[in-house]
C-alpha cells in the first residue's frame, strides 16, 4: 500500500479531520492577516459586495447539499453485487458519511448565514473570518462528497460491466461533419 492510499484511507475515515484542516487553515490566514496587515482579501471588498458573495455562497453550498441527497439516491438504487456487499458490510460507515456530509452542508450554510446577519460597515466583528471558515469547510466536505461518490461509481460501474455481454458499438461514420456542414450552409 502506497502512501497515497494511506492517506486516503486515513483521510475517508475521519470526517472530523475536515473541521481541524479548516481550522488549521483559517488560523493560518488569520496569522498572516495579524502579523503582516495584509492578505485579508475580504476586508478590501465593501459591506455589500461581501453580502452579495455571502448569498451566493449559500446557494452554492445550498446547491451542493442537493447534489449530495441525488447522490444518495443513486447510491440506495444501484443494486450490483458489489454494491450490495459494500451496502451490507459497511452499512454503518456510509450512511455515517452521507450524514456527515449533509450535516456539513446545513453547517456551512448556517455559518454563512451567521456571517452574512453579523457583517456591518468595517465588520467589527470581523464576521468575514466565520464566512471564510465556512467556504473552506465546504470545499474540503465537497472533496469528500466527491471522492466518495466516484468510488461508489466505480462499485456501480465494475458491478454493470460484468453483468452481461458488452452492448456493440455503433460505427462511426467519418463524413458525418462534413455532411452536417453542408446541410447548414444550405438552409435558408
Amino acid at each position: 500500500m502506497g502512501v497515497r492510499t494511506s492517506i486516503v484511507d486515513w483521510w475517508a475515515d475521519r470526517a472530523w479531520a475536515d473541521y481541524l484542516v479548516a481550522v488549521t487553515v483559517l488560523g493560518a490566514h488569520l496569522a498572516i492577516v495579524r502579523v503582516s496587515g495584509s492578505g485579508d482579501w475580504l476586508a478590501w471588498i465593501g459591506t455589500t459586495q461581501r453580502t452579495d458573495m455571502y448569498a451566493a455562497a449559500t446557494g452554492a453550498v445550498s446547491a451542493i447539499g442537493g447534489l449530495s441527497a441525488i447522490a444518495i439516491a443513486i447510491y440506495t438504487t444501484a443494486n450490483g453485487e458489489r454494491l450490495r456487499a459494500v451496502r451490507q458490510q459497511r452499512h454503518g460507515e456510509l450512511r455515517r458519511t452521507w450524514r456527515s456530509l449533509l450535516q456539513g452542508t446545513a453547517l456551512a450554510c448556517a455559518l454563512i448565514l451567521a456571517a452574512f446577519s453579523l457583517d456591518r460597515d468595517k465588520d467589527p466583528l470581523s464576521a468575514r473570518f466565520i464566512f471564510e471558515y465556512a467556504i473552506i469547510f465546504a470545499a474540503l466536505r465537497f472533496a469528500r462528497f466527491v471522492w466518495l461518490f466516484d468510488r461508489i461509481m466505480a462499485i456501480s460501474d465494475t458491478d454493470l460491466a460484468e453483468e452481461g455481454p458488452p452492448a456493440a458499438v455503433p460505427a462511426l461514420d467519418p463524413n458525418w461533419l462534413e455532411r452536417r456542414r453542408r446541410q447548414f450552409d444550405s438552409s435558408p
